[in-house]
C-alpha cells in the first residue's frame, strides 16, 4: 500500500513539474510575440521597453534581422542610436560564436 502511494505522488508531482513547465513556455513565447509587436509600436517608449527586453537575448540571427529592420525604421535618434548599438554588439557575438578564434 505504501510504495502505491509513492508511485501516485511521484506522479502527480511530475505532472504538476510539467504542467508548469508548458505553461512557462506559452508565457514566455506570448512575451517574446508581444515586446516583438511592441518593437514596431506607434509609442515611443513601447519601443524603448522593447529594445530593452530584446538587449538581454541571446544573439541570433533572427534578433538581428529584427534590429536590423529596426534600425532602418525607427524615426527617433536616440531609440535608432540604442538599437544600433544592441545591434553592434549581438553581430560582434555572433561573429565570435562562428569564429572562436577571433579575440576582440
Amino acid at each position: 500500500m505504501k510504495r502505491s502511494n509513492v508511485w501516485k505522488t511521484a506522479g502527480l508531482i511530475l505532472l504538476a513539474v510539467g504542467i508548469t513547465a508548458a505553461i512557462g513556455t506559452f508565457v514566455v513565447r506570448d512575451q517574446m510575440t508581444r515586446h516583438r509587436r511592441n518593437l514596431f509600436s506607434k509609442h515611443a517608449l513601447r519601443r524603448f521597453a522593447a529594445l530593452g527586453y530584446i538587449a538581454g537575448l541571446e544573439a541570433t540571427v533572427e534578433v538581428v534581422q529584427l534590429l536590423r529592420d529596426f534600425v532602418a525604421w525607427e524615426p527617433h535618434r536616440l531609440l535608432k542610436r540604442r538599437a544600433a548599438a544592441i545591434l553592434e554588439r549581438m553581430e560582434a557575438q555572433l561573429i565570435k560564436a562562428a569564429r572562436p578564434e577571433i579575440v576582440g
